[in-house]
This record gives structure tokens, C-alpha cells and sequence, in this order.
């Protein structure tokens, strides 16, 4: 990770269109912009995408940035994550014209128990892929009123759609959710007892 001077030196080169700066940016940020990415993607190619928009943004923009706070990096960062966030909403508006989608099947599925230990041998990606199966516009109200803390107004005028339909897709976002854990919840059971 780089130092607050480092940062910020490479913050300069990259305001005068250096490329070994917006290297160093891209490298040392890559993980953590993609992290973010794989939210708000259906797959792998499309977070890749939604990433280097959103750096080209940065390297933009880069002369914009002014420290919220006096942690350089971690102001950074929240800078950084706002552009993704907005580049991911970017794209997801983009395609939406382009993408059928079907009604999906919300049925309610209620779990009978609460079975701690399968949901603590859930890793990070296997929850971004479960997330990745919801529908666009299910997974990007999903993530932007749990991860990135939207409100639902603030979500229809990011999105263009009205409030009800933010809280319906969140609803049936979480319903669908609840149904792709309980499904795999079932294959891991029938997996231990073979």
C-alpha cells in the first residue's frame, strides 16, 4: 500500500497525465475499486469494465481531488469508491434499455431453521456471485441501499425510477437471495450426507 506522500506525489503526476503515476494508482487500487465492481457486475467482464471506466474518470478528474479528511488514503479511497459507485450506476443505466428481463419467480421461501455454521462457510465470492444472479436492477438497488447506504429516493433519482419500485426491487431482491442460500444450503446438506 502506498504512504500518504506517496499518494500524493503520484496524485500530481497523475494531474499532469504521467502514465507511471495513473500506473501506480491503478496497481495500488485495483483490488479495492474491483471489490467494489464485483457489486454492481453480472459477471467478471462487466466489473473489468465498470473498473477502468471508472479509472479513466479518475485519471480525469484526478485534479478535482481535495482530502475530506486528514487520512489522504482513506480519503482517497472514499473519492475513488464514489466514482465507482456512480460509473457502476452509469452502466447499469446504459444497458438496462438492452437487457429483457424476465418476471422472475419471487415466491417467498421461508428457511425452518437458521443454520449458523452453513452461513458462516459462505465466502466473499461465493456471496458476489449470489448477488451477480440477481437481475440488474435487483443487485444495484441491493447494493446501493445496503452497501453504499442510499436512501430510496436518493436510489430512484440516481436510477430514474420511481421510490415504490426501489423498495419492490429491494424487496424482491432479498427474497431472491433468501432463496439462492436456501438452494444452496440444501446442496451442501445433500453433499455432507452423500
Amino acid at each position: 500500500m502506498l504512504s500518504s506522500d506517496e499518494l500524493a506525489l503520484y496524485i500530481r503526476g497523475c494531474a499532469l497525465n504521467e502514465r507511471e503515476s495513473q500506473k501506480k494508482i491503478y496497481n495500488s487500487f485495483y483490488g479495492y475499486a474491483m471489490a467494489i465492481c464485483d457489486c454492481y457486475a453480472n459477471n467478471e467482464d462487466d466489473a473489468v469494465e465498470i473498473l477502468n471506466d471508472g479509472f479513466l474518470k479518475i485519471f480525469k478528474e484526478i485534479h478535482r481531488f481535495k482530502p475530506a479528511y486528514t487520512n489522504e488514503i482513506n480519503s482517497f479511497k472514499g473519492w475513488l469508491r464514489k466514482i465507482m459507485v456512480c460509473t457502476a450506476i452509469d452502466h447499469f443505466r446504459k444497458n438496462k434499455k438492452h437487457r429483457v428481463v424476465g418476471e422472475l419467480d419471487v415466491a417467498t421461501v421461508k428457511v425452518r431453521s437458521y443454520d449458523e455454521s452453513a452461513l458462516e462457510k459462505i465466502s466473499y465470492d461465493e456471496i458476489i456471485r449470489f448477488i451477480q444472479n440477481l437481475s440488474p436492477a435487483y443487485r444495484t438497488v441491493l447494493n446501493l441501499f445496503i452497501i453504499e447506504g442510499y436512501s430510496h429516493e436518493e436510489i430512484a433519482d440516481q436510477l430514474g425510477i420511481a421510490v415504490g419500485t426501489s423498495k419492490s426491487n429491494l424487496a424482491k431482491a432479498k427474497k431472491q437471495l433468501q432463496k439462492i442460500l436456501f438452494s444452496q444450503n440444501k446442496i451442501a446438506a445433500i453433499k455432507n450426507v452423500g
